[in-house]
């Protein structure tokens, strides 16, 4: 086994005067793909933090490798002190780093490394921050929410570069499919404890909840013990006259064992306030148009959403994904074109940015308006501490102002806003951000259910591809296409739009050739027919594709080996490069056996 590279023992950490953290342990050894999960307000952040050595805890032990290096991705940059943001990154590499590796990464990430760090946007600021951390190739990487702010396209790059990365991964993260993608073992880390399954987080959901259903079981077995010990005691005792000293320090101590049990958190009860139905119509648009400056972020726009679609927008950030909404919820005018509204419109908005929330509010004047301490969910008042605590909020927190809540609560307080609203259009902005994986699941379902018509934004693709009917995203020069099924559909539908350019393309290339060279007597051959290499191809690239599918399994097992790193750092190396070529290979030969049977399939019909 690989010797660690870091080890937290029986940490213990209490903020306030409750225990964050109690007896958590971790591992982090070379090679390790581990995720770090756990509900919001669990503890993970900080666990990270004490992994990194940026935060000492109240007991335990933290062991770092002298000759490892560790880099860790804050979940926000702090860009003090620094001009430019090459400035930043660079000061993030180690004394034996190549500066030149910084500047690849700037540039990869798409960043300008003359800019201002104060004055970047979110996602650049994001980059920049992972820019830093990626840079100096470090030993381990420590990652808290690295996604956050992402588009799909950064999203995506992140994940290839992080498959290839010969660094050790602690990732937190809300995305499931980044998550399921990276991860090749789990820790938990609950009610202040933490438990390693070693597999990926594919499998940690059902693992968690056989976990809590056994303890559950525990608990009824412990708690029918403490009614036999007190029926025991209220008559065996009495009977005999005799106390029985051992039994009813048995007794005590279960009893004691019940009250200091830390229970499972609840999970969030999301119900959405239902408004009338709308018309049959909702949105359509024809020829729309609108842009800022120079600049189209939609040109000659035509869509039509009629009730109970499921629309989700995606895109790069800064590609008009926020200017579609508004205009398609009347929020803006077009420069051009028409836009038509249904009728009976009942439109409820939750803004990413959460700038409707007024940092001096508390939870409560934030959920009543100020008025009373009644919600009123369907037509049905309920007190607002009740409602709090379908979302998580202690009944103490009704006073909280909002300012100290954080990011995750006040997602879910944002949530608990929106739903409170009756609606028939539900207009979502990333309300993924911040939220932890049950709350998504549970947001899910309630979006499942929901009888009227969502229009989403989102980066979260495993969430996209659970929710939406349909997918709207742009293709360049202002123009956006709606495609059918969600993200992975769309990715397949766009897969097979440039399989079909190409052979038109070919198709015309061919065209030319022939219509330009001289001609000859016909051979028999006729057009579309297969050639002899093509025929030989198609025999052979079977055989090719199996041969490539079983390097990958090879190699990938070697890699997972977790002393590979440390016993042969050339054959890893080595092993990294090899899968990355044989994969690129792979996909090659599969479209082109795809072209060619299709071809055959074509002359036989």
């Amino acid at each position: 086994m690989a010797p660690p590279l870091i080890t937290l023992k029986d940490i213990q950490l209490t903020f306030g005067g409750t225990p964050l953290l109690e007896s958590a342990e971790l591992t982090v050894a070379a090679g390790d793909r581990i995720c770090l999960v756990g509900r919001n307000g669990s503890g993970k952040s900080t666990l990270l933090k004490i992994a990194a050595g940026f935060l000492e805890p109240d007991h335990g032990e933290r062991f770092q490798h002298p000759n490892a290096s560790v880099r860790y991705l804050a979940q926000e940059a702090d860009f003090s002190d620094f001009a430019t943001v090459r400035d930043y990154v660079v000061a993030g590499l180690g004394p034996t780093d190549d500066h030149y590796a910084a500047d690849y990464m700037i540039s990869d990430l798409g960043l300008n490394g003359t800019d201002d760090p104060e004055r970047l946007s979110g996602g650049e600021a994001r980059r920049a921050a992972l820019a830093r951390a990626l840079a100096a190739r470090p030993d381990v990487l420590l990652l808290d929410e690295p996604t956050n702010h992402l588009d799909l396209t950064a999203i995506e790059w992140l994940e290839n570069h992080l498959k290839s990365t010969r660094s050790a991964l602690l990732l937190i993260s809300h995305d499931r499919r980044f998550l399921e993608t990276l991860s090749r073992s789990t820790v938990w880390l609950d009610r202040g404890r933490t438990r390693r399954l070693e597999e990926s987080f594919a499998s940690f959901e059902d693992w968690r909840d056989k976990v809590l259903e056994e303890e559950e079981l525990e608990r009824h077995k412990l708690d029918r013990k403490i009614v036999r010990e007190d029926q025991w005691m209220h008559g065996g005792v009495t009977g005999r006259r005799k106390r029985n000293v051992r039994r009813v320090r048995e007794l005590r101590a279960m009893r004691q064992e019940v009250r200091d049990q830390r229970h499972s958190v609840g999970s969030v009860r999301l119900d959405v306030a239902e408004g009338s139905q709308s018309g049959k119509l909702i949105v359509e648009t024809k020829n729309l148009s609108k842009g800022y400056g120079e600049t189209d972020l939609i040109s000659g726009l035509n869509l039509k959403i009629m009730r109970g679609d499921r629309l989700g927008v995606i895109g790069p950030n800064g590609v008009g994904k926020t200017t579609l909404l508004k205009l398609l919820t009347g929020q803006i005018e077009p420069d051009s074109g028409t836009i038509r509204h249904g009728a009976s419109l009942e439109v409820v908005t939750l803004d990413q940015r959460r700038d409707e929330l007024d940092p001096n509010w508390t939870v409560s004047d934030a959920l009543t308006g100020g008025r009373g301490d009644q919600v009123v969910i369907n037509g049905k008042a309920r007190h607002v501490a009740s409602y709090m605590k379908d979302f998580l909020f202690l009944p103490e927190q009704r006073l909280s102002p909002i300012r100290v809540l954080s990011g995750g609560e006040r997602a879910r307080l944002m949530l608990a806003r929106a739903l409170a609203k009756p609606s028939n259009v539900l207009v979502l902005d990333e309300p993924t951000n911040d939220l932890d994986l049950e709350t998504l699941d549970l947001l899910q379902e309630l979006l499942f259910d929901y009888p009227g018509t969502l229009l989403l934004v989102s980066h979260d693709r495993d969430f996209l591809d659970r929710i939406v009917t349909s997918v709207i995203a742009p293709t360049g020069n202002g123009e956006w296409t709606e495609y059918a099924g969600g993200y992975s559909d769309m990715l397949a539908q766009r897969k097979g739009e440039e399989l079909t350019k190409r052979r038109k393309t070919e198709a015309d290339s061919s065209d030319r050739k022939a219509a330009t060279a001289p001609s000859e007597p016909s051979r028999g051959a006729s057009k579309g027919k297969l050639s002899f290499k093509e025929k030989h191809a198609l025999e052979t690239l079977p055989g090719e594709i199996a041969k490539l599918e079983a390097e990958i399994g090879a190699l990938s097992k070697k890699l997972g080996d977790a002393e590979l790193f440390t016993r042969d750092r050339a054959q890893f190396d080595a092993a990294s490069a090899r899968i990355a070529e044989a994969q690129q290979r792979l996909e090659d030969a599969e479209t082109r056996w795809l072209e060619l049977e299709e071809k055959r399939a074509a002359q036989v019909g």
